[in-house]
């Protein structure tokens, strides 16, 4: 997951927002936020938002073709890299 000094109390969110904003926009990490010692929520910084969601609509996208190749549906090899490609060189919006 990280190091612990990426948890931070809630009260230290309120005192320290400025910072500990600069913070997640300086690293991949997530903040994770803690209320009366519990883990409530987790905070990224948006690079890392839109990584995470780009990884994750490629996976997804793996997952559909693993169900076509099951069902016997599906594209020639030379188009699915095609599109694989195109998805890479975009990158994270």
């Amino acid at each position: 997951m990280g190091k612990l000094s990426n948890i931070v109390p809630v009260s230290d969110l309120r005192q320290d927002a400025a910072k500990l904003l600069k913070q997640l926009k300086n690293s991949e990490e997530p903040l994770i936020i803690t209320q009366r010692g519990r883990a409530t929520e987790v905070m990224i910084g948006v690079d890392a938002y839109e990584k995470f969601e780009h990884e994750k609509e490629l996976l997804h996208l793996l997952a559909k073709g693993d169900r076509e190749i099951e069902t016997g549906k599906g594209y020639d090899l030379e188009t699915v890299l095609a599109e694989a490609d195109a998805l890479l060189a975009k990158g994270p919006s």
